[in-house]
């Protein structure tokens, strides 16, 4: 018997731990080299962990949903057996490498039994005793649903408790809902753990920054007409199309350069101007939302910006972006239009002072010259830290993109 160990892979400085997702293979099958066999949640990516060896999957430590550390041992291949065969005992783990799956389990057993609050208080409304309801949620949970199931199968209120001389509060003699919540279904379900980072960093992006927004709207029109006039010779030479989010990446740059404010960020008692351009281009995802970033923007074309934005988007809804796709940036972009937004407030991107929001472009009629014309308007958002962003500079820095999309020409000259 050859034993090979499959450990959690390296994790970035930032994070301390992971979360296990779902096992690809159960234990007693056959599992191919490099073949995927879980992926790994953290606050950040999802990483893939392939088998290191051709083989039997002999033993599973660490089940779906289970809290992980970088290089902890969470399951064992044995490169000799034959699938479908009884797996041999594994030999026992290091006692480090077993002391978290130890407590995970000892964990896993401690919320056996433990009532939902919903759950809870329709026991309570029915006067059902803790531990009268077999649960089948996560780790033996009470649910909602397991409460109505015993409700209806004639489950008896808990007998009066014997007094202990501690005062406690009686039950409330509540009727059992007439109403049928089996129409009034809920769904409890944590929080990824991308989800629950990206809360915190918005609070804290409210908490810490003093953020006021500033708008204005521009004509799409020369950006449409310029777009509408190149396509096709642009897909044929770079085999990719030429959207909008390219003209407001450059735009933003062209912005950023001439007030450079826009592009620094705060550290402690100190403004840091950075020298180059990281762009953040939010992405909605599966798992919820990811900036991944155009790294040296202003040196970058209209079609290396075009598809390096369709290789994230890719990787986005693949859960594939890597943690050094999604590091650092200096300045972010939010296209709420996509989805049809007409206007919105972007929250800064910490530890970036600035963000620019972009929404749908709609006919509007405007004015021209004293004429009502119809054009093709979007109307823009900048947040900035007022901290370190005075309102004369937020103000035309948005009037910098403005006035770049609607003479596009201006991006060629850097004027």
């Amino acid at each position: 018997m050859a034993i090979v160990e499959v450990k959690v892979p390296q994790l970035s400085e930032s994070v301390a731990e992971a979360t296990m997702l779902q096992w690809k293979k159960k234990a007693g099958e056959a599992v191919a080299a490099d073949e995927i066999l879980i992926e790994i949640e953290t606050d950040k990516v999802v990483l893939e962990v392939p088998a290191p060896a051709a083989g039997v999957l002999a033993e599973i430590l660490v089940g779906d949903g289970g809290t992980v550390v970088a290089e902890q041992l969470i399951a064992r291949i044995d490169t000799e057996a034959k699938a479908g065969a009884a797996a041999p005992a594994a030999a026992p783990a290091a006692p480090a490498a077993a002391a978290p799956v130890a407590a995970a389990a000892q964990a896993s057993a401690s919320k056996a039994g433990v009532a939902m609050p919903a759950a809870a208080k329709l026991m309570a409304d029915n006067q059902l005793a803790a531990g009268s309801v077999s649960g089948t949620g996560k780790d033996g949970r009470v649910t909602k649903g397991d409460v109505l199931a015993a409700v209806a199968g004639g489950a008896k209120p808990a007998p009066a408790a014997i007094p202990t001389g501690v005062p406690t509060k009686a039950l409330p003699q509540v009727a059992a809902p007439s109403v049928d919540l089996g129409q009034r279904p809920e769904q409890r379900v944590p929080m990824s753990r991308l989800r629950a980072r990206v809360a915190e960093r918005l609070l804290q992006s409210q908490a810490t920054n003093a953020i006021l927004t500033t708008f204005n709207e521009v004509n799409m029109a020369p950006v449409m007409e310029m777009r509408k006039r190149f396509q096709d010779k642009f897909e044929k030479e770079h085999g990719v199309k030429i959207g909008f989010m390219s003209f407001f990446v450059k735009a933003a740059v062209h912005a950023l350069k001439k007030y450079p404010v826009l592009n620094a960020s705060v550290d402690g008692n100190d403004i840091v101007y950075h020298g180059y351009f990281d762009i953040g281009i939010a992405v909605g995802s599966p798992r919820g939302l990811v900036v991944p970033i155009l790294r040296n923007a202003d040196q970058m074309s209209f079609a290396d910006i075009e598809k390096k934005i369709a290789e994230y988007g890719a990787k986005a809804r693949d859960g594939k972006l890597g943690i050094e796709e999604m590091t650092g940036g200096t300045f972010s972009i939010s296209n709420g239009g996509v989805f049809g937004s007409m206007l919105s407030t972007p929250i800064i991107n910490p530890p970036q002072s600035a963000i620019l929001g972009v929404h749908a472009t709609k006919d509007r009629a405007v004015v021209e010259n004293g004429q009502i014309v119809i054009r093709p308007m979007n109307y823009l958002a900048m947040s900035y830290d007022h901290r370190i962003i005075d309102g004369r500079e937020a103000v035309l820095g948005l009037v910098a993109m403005k006035e770049a999309l609607e003479d596009p020409a201006r991006l060629l000259f850097d004027i």
